[in-house]
């Protein structure tokens, strides 16, 4: 499976949020690292994944669950 890598400002442009808003509100809070961005060679640039993040958009708003850190949900 082949997986789609986007920066930033490229998953901006796709979710239609700013890019200061997936950086300061999003990451680490509903984006999380190793699920929904990883840094390569662990360095600072962060590399998005848009499968992951396209599948948790679309679960996410068909349900109650609320995302827990370790990647499950919590039916609440």
């Amino acid at each position: 499976m082949s997986l789609t890598y986007l920066t930033t400002d490229e998953l901006s442009g796709v979710i239609k949020y700013d890019s200061r808003t997936i950086r300061e509100r999003l990451k680490d809070s509903v984006l999380l690292e190793g699920i929904h961005y990883i840094r390569p060679f662990g360095g600072r640039k962060i590399l998005y994944i848009w499968e992951h993040i396209e599948r948790d958009m679309v679960t996410a708003g068909s349900s109650l669950a609320i995302p827990m850190a370790n990647g499950g949900v919590c039916h609440g």
